[in-house]
């Protein structure tokens, strides 16, 4: 029972934190990233022929990213005695944390939002799940590696990285250009809610007052601090993203259209 309330951090953690960027943090987020990297790449390549598989699995890691958010959830609100507190600081109006609302959307829906849900989590779901799990040092500073808060964010973020790298293994994301739009309006939807959190919690969802140690300390720091230039540059990195994406399948399918072509001739 005691090792269960220290695992939970029932009462508070007795155990320093061993730190951002400690062997245990490198250690324990290496493995974790290894594992997902290693069942991403086995998995996508078995299954990528495999229609009913592949759809079973997105169902699969939308059900277990949101599982393991709930019970994350119900813990943190036994610890803290605050149901109402825990719940609006842990929103899902985190880059990763879309993951939460995005997979089911690419999982249950059909048609041009199944697409674009697909894309997206192609997209962001590798970058956000890495950089969840590595880069957010200011939690390892918190928390003891080994505790609740981490190992279940690891997991989350690591089933959103996963994803990404399934989809795109297996060839599910489309990056067709009419649903472009589409998988830019979930990305502003979720920054406009953002913003509306901060302003009124307030709170720092989608990191956009302030960087908190993570790799948005970039951003941060290229404009000295101020605070428009940077949510400008952390919206508009977004943004330029998901044109990288659905340009590169443009000029991939043009360069198959001219090869095409040449073969004809």
């Amino acid at each position: 029972m005691d090792v269960l309330k220290e695992f939970f951090g029932i009462g508070g953690y007795s155990r320093t934190p061993e730190g951002a960027w400690s062997w245990q943090h490198i250690l324990f987020t290496s493995v974790m990233i290894s594992i997902m990297i290693f069942l991403s790449i086995l998995l996508g390549l078995k299954f990528r022929k495999n229609e009913r598989i592949k759809q079973k699995t997105i169902v699969i890691a939308a059900i277990a990213i949101n599982a393991f958010e709930i019970f994350k959830i119900t813990m943190l609100s036994i610890r803290n005695g605050d149901f109402f507190d825990t719940i609006i600081h842990t929103l899902p109006l985190f880059l990763c944390s879309i993951m939460l609302i995005v997979l089911p959307l690419a999982a249950f829906t059909k048609g041009r939002l199944k697409e674009a849900s697909l894309d997206f989590v192609l997209i962001f779901g590798f970058i956000a799940g890495v950089f969840g799990t590595v880069g957010a040092a200011q939690n390892y500073n918190a928390y003891p590696v080994l505790s609740l808060d981490n190992v279940v964010s690891a997991i989350t973020h690591c089933i959103s990285a996963f994803s990404s790298l399934f989809i795109g293994i297996t060839g599910m994301a489309t990056l067709k250009a009419k649903n472009m739009s589409i998988t830019v309006t979930i990305l502003l939807v979720v920054v406009a809610l953002a913003q509306i959190a901060n302003l009124t919690i307030p709170y720092n969802y989608m990191f956009l007052e302030r960087h908190d140690g993570t790799p948005y300390s970039i951003f941060y720091n290229m404009v000295n601090g101020n605070l428009i230039l940077y949510k400008i540059l952390v919206i508009g990195g977004f943004a330029l993203l998901i044109g990288v994406f659905y340009l590169y399948r443009f000029l991939r399918e043009r360069v198959r259209e001219r090869n095409k072509k040449v073969s004809y001739a």
